[in-house]
């Protein structure tokens, strides 16, 4: 089936998927730059708390102003225009939206928004992945008991990996580790939004014109996004964390069957059907030759003698046996590539990735010595950065996951590098991201039989 030869159907019989966008950041602004490029998509609305922001990504990404005139969904429906609002709970209660792209990287804004959808019958791709580290595994849930589709969103890594991941299995492959590359020193985990820009190399001219946000970045940097994107596939590809987290190991493309191998065969992996990051750097700085900084990659296992010949036969990389391999995909285009989630749920019924399980989960640690009395201020900030740890362990020492990890107080100083847990904190039992993670990790920890501390 073509995405696109139906798309462009459902665009002449004017029936376009009708779509409500949740955040005009930077993936929501490459999603916009794309959309009017793709038959069969009309964007409805654009909620943003700022309103003025949502106008200016469209108009920086090429839209005619003409094209956000609209003053209400209705209008917007009936005239193919867009209503920009900052009311995200009515765009996606406004009749005729079909699926809502939730990217305001927020995680309670994003938990909030898919109860919304379950509640209106909204399918959601989720660039949010934030929101679905912290309480996807019951998000996913409740979105199957609603009757709508929960998909990651693609161009970003997660799906990315995700699609490598069952072609592999499809192809009866064993997956022996799947992730993704980026650019890591272990000294960046203390990295703050001071700091990012020079570790970056960005110029302050490309900061100025290319929405970016010092402190969202600095989680790219400081581990916490690789952390969360790990989770992600973990919990979506029946993957599991290794007992310490992310190693990053310094690989280029050509060494992945290498490197990513089990211990006992000369790797760095704890066990088969892991996921991990690799590092574009050397630890002494120097480039990795060949990285993958910016892509995704599977590593897969020949399950016979027959098999191995063949990938030789055929040119593929493998290690020094025969027996490990390694595909790779050297970029992400995030919201340039976004377009293919919401035709795949909309005209395959089919989600780009999505959780099915809680097998991994990001724990708040702390960048540095933290006192009692200061004040979190989540992935990216001054404080805490994320560090991957399997749920199971989590759920035992009752880690504080980096989702919540924002505007709480310390009770107690915890010692840098140290993992924060939830007695370490004071926080509302009335939040709402609070409650529904407490509620799934009762859920789990009954199902699995995993003693939970609180």
């Amino acid at each position: 089936m073509s995405l696109h030869r139906t798309l462009a159907a459902r665009a002449e019989a004017g029936r376009p998927v009708r779509i409500a966008l949740i955040g005009a950041g930077k993936f929501g602004s490459m999603f916009l730059s794309q959309a009017p490029r793709t038959p069969g998509l009309h964007v409805v609305g654009i909620a943003d708390l700022d309103p003025a922001r949502a106008r200016a990504a469209a108009a920086r990404v090429g839209w005619p102003a003409e094209r956000v005139e609209a003053r209400s969904a209705a209008e917007a429906l009936r005239t193919g225009g867009t209503w920009i609002t900052d009311d995200a709970e009515a765009l996606i209660a406004a009749e005729g939206v079909e699926v809502v792209v939730e990217a305001t990287g927020h995680p309670g804004a994003g938990i909030r928004h898919v109860l919304l959808c379950c509640r209106h019958g909204r399918h959601v791709v989720m660039v949010n992945v934030e929101a679905d580290a912290l309480a996807g595994p019951l998000l996913a849930r409740r979105a199957a008991e609603a009757g709508i589709l929960y998909s990651f969103a693609y161009g970003d890594q997660p799906a990315l990996i995700a699609e490598l991941v069952d072609w592999a299995r499809t192809a009866g492959f064993p997956v022996v580790c799947a992730g993704k590359g980026t650019k890591y020193l272990p000294a960046f985990h203390a990295s703050t939004p001071d700091t990012v820009w020079s570790h970056y190399g960005f110029t302050p001219e490309q900061v100025a014109v290319g929405d970016f946000n010092p402190q969202m970045f600095n989680s790219f940097l400081d581990g916490t996004k690789s952390a969360l994107e790990m989770a992600a596939v973990a919990n979506a590809c029946d993957l599991d964390p290794g007992p310490d987290g992310l190693a990053f190991p310094p690989c280029g493309v050509d060494d992945l069957p290498n490197v990513l191998r089990p211990r006992s065969e000369g790797g760095v992996l704890p066990f088969p059907g892991t996921v991990e990051v690799v590092s574009s750097l050397e630890r002494d700085g120097r480039p990795v030759f060949r990285d993958l900084r910016w892509g995704v990659y599977v590593v897969i296992e020949a399950p016979s003698d027959y098999v191995r010949r063949c990938f030789a036969e055929y040119g593929l990389r493998t290690d020094a046996s025969g027996r490990y391999a390694a595909m790779y995909k050297p970029y992400h285009l995030i919201g340039l590539e976004l377009g293919l989630s919401v035709a795949s749920v909309m005209v395959r019924g089919e989600p780009t990735g999505a959780t099915r399980d809680f097998r991994a989960d990001v724990v708040a640690t702390a960048k540095r010595d933290l006192k009692a009395g200061e004040r979190l201020d989540g992935e990216g900030g001054y404080t805490v950065y994320g560090r991957l740890m399997p749920a199971g362990a989590s759920l035992a020492v009752g880690g504080l996951p980096i989702g919540l990890a924002h505007g709480f107080t310390l009770t107690r100083p915890v010692a840098a590098g140290t993992p924060l847990r939830w007695q370490d904190v004071s926080m509302g039992a009335d939040d709402p991201a609070v409650r529904l993670r407490r509620e799934m990790e009762a859920l789990f920890a009954r199902e699995s039989g995993t003693a939970l501390r609180t």
